[in-house]
């Protein structure tokens, strides 16, 4: 701890800042790629609503917080033996700090574009192809099972035909949707 007590009082709290921001930042790196949000087991036992964006990535946050002071205090650090003006020195790791938290703003921004939507809408259904698996009786006097594939995922549906009965393995085209049943024709 010598080492500490010999440094300028400036370097000094660059280093007070960055070694328990760069833990902290180490700890939510290994958080993140493990799986565990900061949040989890946080969250109330009651529906309180208070109206926070539903943006993944929010200003003022502690993570934010975290990449502000490990870019502001580690330029500090790397820095202060090359501008000898401190005021220049600490509004340079300032912006950098701003830096880091714009870079990780951008980062979160590049990923959220890499989500898809996967759930499964009847809709998503009309004009494709399917087989039967159970036969469907005719003019919509029963209900029997399409097996269809819909982004990549097979769906056993209801189906029903306005026209005559489709045998088992039988190819249809899927034309409409009733009552969350599909309605289909013979290829």
């Amino acid at each position: 701890m010598d080492f500490f007590h010999t440094l300028e009082p400036l370097l000094r709290t660059f280093w007070y800042i960055a070694i328990p921001t760069s833990l902290i930042f180490l700890i939510q790196t290994i958080m993140t790629f493990a799986g565990v949000d900061a949040a989890d087991g946080l969250e109330p036992d009651f529906n309180g609503d208070l109206g926070h964006s539903q943006e993944p990535f929010q200003l003022f946050s502690f993570r934010n917080l975290i990449n502000f002071l490990l870019g502001f205090s580690w330029m500090g650090i790397s820095f202060y033996n090359h501008i000898g003006n401190h005021f220049v020195l600490t509004v340079i790791a300032f912006l950098i700090g701003i830096a880091f938290v714009a870079v990780f703003f951008f980062i979160i921004q590049q990923i959220g574009k890499l989500s898809e939507d996967n759930t499964f809408q009847i809709n998503n259904a009309v004009n494709q192809v399917g087989s039967v698996y159970l036969s469907i009786p005719e003019h919509k006097s029963g209900k029997g099972k399409v097996q269809i594939s819909i982004k990549g995922a097979f769906h056993e549906l209801d189906a029903i035909t306005e026209n005559g009965r489709i045998k088992t393995n039988e190819t249809v085209r899927i034309i409409g949707i009733e009552n969350n049943t599909l309605v289909v024709e013979k290829i």
